[in-house]
């Protein structure tokens, strides 16, 4: 029976960045915890309450996958949250460019809004960040599809909100589909 249940066991393993990569001083020690262990997995999300720097910590994050990966990276955020975005990022010494076209894109961190999502070829990003990923809830949303579907093979993936924990198991599954770790069916 052990072996059994073994044999059932899912196990995500880290497919990130190593340890070796050093973190902006700027932000305050558990952040930079934070941002070492979600580089290192690779797939993470962080469920940080308000004021907790989410948004310095998702910057910091795809900054690295960045340079990592030598590709872009695209932070999914909502339309009133983009510019903010970018703003926090000079905060941080992140060069983040808000982009409605996906001409405009090259190498670094880019900022988008969901509902320009389909504009965009996501096979260029080596990165994705969804911002308020609590826009996963809805296991039919039109969004949540794209999002789960469109980057199903980006290598780097994270999932924000400041929500703590999501509220109910429908969110959970959504969030585990989007990185990789079980799909919506396998979780219920």
């Amino acid at each position: 029976y052990e072996e059994f249940l073994t044999n059932k066991e899912i196990r995500d393993l880290p497919t990130g960045i190593d340890d070796t990569v050093v973190i902006n001083d700027a932000l305050y020690l558990f952040q930079r915890d934070i941002v070492q262990w979600a580089l290192k997995r690779g797939r993470a999300a962080i469920f940080a309450d308000c004021g907790l720097g989410k948004t310095a910590m998702q910057l910091e994050w795809a900054h690295h996958v960045s340079v990592h990966t030598n590709r872009p990276v695209l932070i999914l955020a909502p339309l009133a949250v983009a510019a903010q975005t970018a703003r926090e990022g000079d905060k941080f010494g992140i060069q983040v460019d808000v982009v409605r076209d996906p001409t405009d894109v090259g190498r670094g961190v880019y900022v988008t809004n969901y509902e320009i999502l389909d504009r965009f070829d996501l096979s260029v990003f080596g990165g994705v960040v969804v911002d308020e990923s609590s826009i996963l809830k809805s296991f039919t949303g039109h969004y949540r599809n794209a999002i789960i579907t469109g980057f199903r093979d980006t290598p780097f993936r994270l999932a924000c909100t400041a929500t703590p924990a999501p509220n109910d198991h429908m969110e959970l599954t959504n969030h585990a589909e989007f990185l990789g770790v079980m799909t919506r069916q396998e979780m219920l």
